[in-house]
């Protein structure tokens, strides 16, 4: 059961926060980089480097 738990939090929640927590300090969409990071997991990351910031 505890090994679940690791694998939901390693390839589910940490990666949605990272990709966040990246998004909202690079002006990108913090809500659209934290779905991605749910669904993508860690594939995700390196793409939220390359995102464009929101226009004003």
């Amino acid at each position: 059961m505890a090994d679940y738990f690791l694998f939901g939090l390693f390839l589910v929640i940490l990666p949605m926060i990272i990709c966040h927590q990246i998004a909202k300090r690079r002006g990108s969409n913090p809500v659209f980089w934290a779905v991605m990071g749910a669904l993508f997991g860690p594939f995700a990351i390196p793409f939220v480097f390359f995102s464009r910031p929101e226009s004003e």
